[in-house]
């Protein structure tokens, strides 16, 4: 994804070392710098919304108050709300959540040595593979025996469907994830980065999306008598953070081939179960591979495959 920015960059100065490092130095202020910025602000904002649904005794007033309101509603009098189990079930949810954002991000700092040591190596690796990462493929592509023009097929539908792949779900999923967070923080909903960070999850993952954290906080409040922050984040919930998607999708792919949805979900679960967190970049990227293999396939036994 960085390598278009050093070819750029080269063209101007045409010293590969300098140009590797001003790449990298970008990808460091612009990507890594403001993830671990947001990943302390996750850490606390973890801890105190678990120890919120721990020890606050308004998580059961809250709820007794919404249990109260269907009690009250002829539409939904009939359901029988018990208040203590859904308590316990929603406060034990809850700390579940953000239990494990904690613990994730803690694990990401705990041992300093460690991380520090694993960033150097990244860092230094990212700078020879940016540097020289087109002498590497085409090393690769002479050891391959595939031959020149199925080589470069593949890597031009790889590079296409992996980078149309992460444009059209990831950013979009952090865009947004944002603006869920900026709409919680504006209606005083208790942390909105943890919340923000949730949604961006869920968008990632086709079919599910960000209304299942939106909607239901947006109806709470409602009942809650919060008026006007109910009907704020609903309304923008449906019109803006729910659509948004489907402005900026094809924007950011442009003309070029992403992944089905129902490929990007299977490989995002798979991803997630092989590698943890990071399988939701990983495993997608695993697909585009093997996508572009199964064109290659398809293009080599065209002919055969027409006649059949």
């Amino acid at each position: 994804m960085s390598y278009p920015v050093y070819k750029k960059v080269n063209a101007r100065l045409a010293h590969p070392d300098l140009s590797a490092i001003i790449t990298l130095s970008l990808i460091l202020i612009v990507i890594i710098v403001p993830v671990l910025m947001i990943g302390s602000l996750l850490v606390t904002q973890s801890v105190n919304t678990y120890a919120t649904f721990s020890n606050d005794g308004r998580i059961g007033t809250w709820i007794s108050d919404v249990a109260n309101w269907l009690r009250d509603n002829p539409l939904t009098a009939s359901l029988n709300v018990d208040d203590a189990f859904w308590t316990e079930k929603f406060s034990s949810a809850a700390q579940s959540i953000t239990g494990w954002l904690f613990n994730f991000a803690r694990q990401l700092t705990q041992d300093s040595f460690k991380f520090f040591g694993l960033f150097a190596i990244m860092a230094y690796t990212l700078f020879f593979l940016i540097r020289d990462g087109e002498k590497m493929l085409k090393k690769l592509m002479h050891l391959c025996p595939l031959g020149d023009k199925y080589e470069e097929k593949l890597y031009a539908k790889f590079v296409a469907t992996a980078g149309a792949t992460i444009r059209g779900n990831l950013t979009v999923a952090v865009i947004q994830g944002a603006l869920g967070g900026i709409l919680f923080a504006v209606t005083g909903i208790p942390a909105p980065l943890v919340w923000g960070v949730i949604m961006t999850l869920l968008a990632m993952i086709p079919g599910i999306g960000t209304f299942l954290v939106w909607l239901p906080v947006g109806v709470v409040m409602l009942i809650l008598g919060n008026v006007w922050e109910g009907v704020l984040i609903i309304t923008l919930g449906a019109l803006v953070i729910s659509t948004i998607d489907n402005f900026l999708r094809p924007v950011l792919v442009g003309k070029t081939i992403s992944l089905h949805p129902l490929t990007i979900f299977f490989s995002t679960l798979g991803g997630i179960i092989v590698f943890g967190p990071s399988g939701f970049i990983i495993g997608p990227i695993i697909a585009s591979l093997a996508v572009a293999f199964w064109d290659m396939y398809e293009d080599y036994y065209r002919s055969e495959l027409e006649n059949n």
